[in-house]
């Protein structure tokens, strides 16, 4: 049964990775560019910055740079202990992947960091807007179903590694805002 699961998954990875154009190319690229998504969720706390005190935009910044170290490392350790081969690393489906980048990282893909901190980050800050500023709740979910897709893209991710990593980003920003919500009560003090 896993067996099927990875073949379906290599066969899914093959479809959605070839469906790609080089005319758009770049912006898969400037999706997936760790430097784009840092200059986003500056914006974000920014915005959190705008209706509250510096102490508390302050532990926000602390927390969320714990949480992506956090989702960043605990990922590395499951992709080691997995070792599953990136699609261009694997020598059944590498010939036949569209690799946009140069390079295409480390040589074991399950599961996606980009995809794991992308939805821990979207799911941490909608638990923040959500209530002031919920018509952000579409933009934080898209960028984060974005910058998983741009994996496949790219050539670098299997779907089930970007599934995998969305799941436990998810469940990762969901714990670290339970964390924020106590957090701030000492913050507003």
């Amino acid at each position: 049964m896993i067996d099927d699961i990875i073949t379906y998954d290599k066969t899914l990875f093959v479809y959605l990775n070839n469906l790609g154009s080089h005319e758009f190319d770049f912006i898969w690229i400037i999706l997936s560019n760790k430097l784009t998504n840092i200059f986003l969720y500056i914006g974000a706390v920014l915005l959190f910055f705008k209706s509250n005190n510096l102490k508390s935009t302050g532990i926000l910044v602390l927390l969320i740079s714990i949480m992506i170290l956090f989702t960043d490392q605990t990922t590395n350790l499951f992709k080691d202990g997995f070792s599953r081969l990136r699609p261009c690393h694997d020598p059944f489906v590498s010939d036949i992947t569209r690799l946009v980048k140069e390079s295409c990282g480390g040589l074991y893909g399950f599961f996606s960091a980009h995809a794991s901190n992308s939805f821990a980050l979207a799911i941490f800050f909608i638990g923040i807007f959500k209530k002031k500023y919920k018509y952000l709740i579409p933009f934080f979910l898209t960028i984060a179903f974005s910058i998983g897709y741009s994996r496949i893209y790219l050539g670098v991710h299997y779907p089930l590694d970007v599934i995998s990593g969305s799941v436990y980003g998810i469940f990762i920003g969901s714990i670290f805002y339970r964390f924020w919500k106590r957090l701030s009560l000492f913050a507003k003090n």
